[in-house]
């Protein structure tokens, strides 16, 4: 099982046990919480109508009495009520009355009227100045036809002349418990699907950012190793500098390896020069070709310095890890790449201009001096590959999510056995002057790219020519 459903597996579980301690307790607690809130109810009732029934004791006609007449109006009226969903059209309340003896007085039901009550705990309690309250089954066989009965007594003075309990079935209690119970279990349900939906999420970006890591690393045996992914969380972020780290490292003997003998291999031909150049010398040729040859050291040495310096900003440059990003403008930069080029362009008859839909405001996120160079050796490419009268631009698209640097060149392209090596490290194509470079600028170009997190394509135009492409994500 991938990790990603064994996070989703193991948050959904803590989730769901969760929600069922608390369904359960809720739910426990809603038949009890409901009836408690009725309990006092009846009781604020029960004491109100005792102050009415003292009157009728008082005069001794409790039969026929104000509270009597009052629960005889009140039956012989209907209505209907509709309590959030719930439809009440009849009075529920049972009330009886008793003497200081338990004998009923009064029932509004006018089933127990002159029958001995005192034996039931609302009116026994009552009697002797106690909280009386009862819950009795109507029918034996049926435990949900209990009837909660409150009492409360019938005071002259400080002396109890009676009792009036007030009963109210439970199971007019049951639509609200019934729906409170609904209520809560889908509401708990929607907890769940809420939960699954967070946990799916983050299950998902889990699996891009660990996605994101495994491409990363299938790529370190490639020869275009993908850039250094952002996965967004610290520790994400921690495990793709060690995987990055652990690459170099594991590169380093091969790295040495391979540039040694690059570096033998590009060295051979200025030495061979130099050595011949040397030899010639010793025998004492005429000042002219002293001079000649004299000169050709002087060049094949520069050659050789110029390939060193290049090596060791490339190796320097391949041993980072990542990048402080700022913030660049293209404008800013594209000028000072132009002018720094406009006499060598000059002197080659060909047009260097930016394209005039570069915005002043455009910025990308990267490093300056590192960029310049990236953008540098494409625009030196692309001016050594045109010929005269021919034009190199510098411009700009913007998408979603990326901005891309254009180097635009109308030369002589690439040739097609030469485009899937033209970033390997020494590859170089001959020039329009016959000479060949040492091959690390578009390696370099490569290695900026990568650590800016972007990508870089030649391909050439129909038109001829070449497009290059290097594109920055936004931060």
């Amino acid at each position: 099982m991938r990790i990603g459903m064994r996070l989703l597996l193991g948050y959904f579980l803590i989730v769901a046990i969760a929600a069922w301690f608390v369904l359960s307790i809720f739910l426990q607690e809603v038949k009890p919480g409901v009836r408690r809130a009725t309990e006092g109810t009846l009781i604020d009732t029960a004491t109100l109508l005792a102050e009415f029934a003292k009157a009728d004791m008082l005069v001794g006609n409790a039969q026929n009495g104000q509270l009597a007449q009052a629960f005889s109006r009140l039956n012989q009226h209907s209505f209907k009520a509709n309590i959030s969903g719930i439809t009440k059209s009849k009075n529920e309340y049972r009330v009886y009355l008793t003497d200081t003896k338990g004998i009923v007085l009064f029932d509004s039901s006018g089933k127990a009227t002159g029958e001995d009550y005192s034996r039931w705990n609302d009116v026994w309690l009552t009697l002797q100045g106690k909280y009386g309250a009862r819950s009795t089954p109507v029918n034996a066989n049926n435990p949900e036809s209990t009837v909660m009965y409150v009492a409360a007594p019938v005071r002259d003075g400080k002396n109890i002349i009676g009792v009036l309990s007030v009963g109210k079935p439970n199971s007019a209690m049951d639509p609200v418990i019934r729906r409170s119970e609904r209520r809560i279990l889908w509401a708990g349900i929607a907890l769940l699907g809420i939960a699954l939906l967070i946990g799916f999420g983050f299950v998902l970006w889990i699996n891009r950012a660990i996605g994101k890591l495994v491409r990363y690393a299938d790529s370190a045996t490639t020869e275009h190793p993908l850039p250094l992914p952002k996965p967004g969380s610290s520790e994400l972020r921690k495990l793709a500098l060690a995987l990055e780290s652990m690459r170099l490292k594991l590169e380093g003997k091969t790295y040495i390896e391979q540039y040694v003998h690059a570096l033998t291999h590009e060295l051979k031909s200025p030495m061979a020069a130099i050595r011949g150049a040397a030899e010639i010398l010793r025998e004492g040729p005429p000042p002219e070709v002293v001079e000649k040859f004299s000169a050709n050291i002087l060049q094949q040495n520069l050659r050789m310095q110029q390939l060193v310096d290049n090596l060791l900003r490339q190796a320097k440059l391949e041993s980072r890890v990542e990048i402080t990003a700022q913030p660049i403008s293209l404008a800013v930069l594209f000028s000072s790449l132009c002018e720094s080029r406009e006499v060598l362009a000059r002197s080659k008859q060909i047009l260097l201009r930016i394209d005039k839909n570069v915005p002043e405001e455009l910025t990308v996120d990267g490093d300056p001096a590192l960029l310049e160079q990236a953008v540098g050796n494409l625009l030196d490419n692309a001016l050594d590959f045109t010929p005269p009268a021919g034009e190199v631009v510098l411009s700009v698209e913007q998408n979603i999510g990326q901005t891309t640097i254009l180097v635009s060149d109308t030369g002589s392209g690439i040739p097609d056995y030469a485009k899937e090596r033209v970033f390997e490290r020494f590859y170089s194509l001959p020039r329009s002057n016959g000479q060949k470079s040492s091959g690390l600028g578009l390696a370099f170009v490569r290695e900026v790219v990568r650590l800016h997190r972007g990508t870089i394509t030649l391909e050439n135009r129909p038109e001829g020519g070449v497009h290059a492409r290097l594109v920055l994500p936004e931060k």
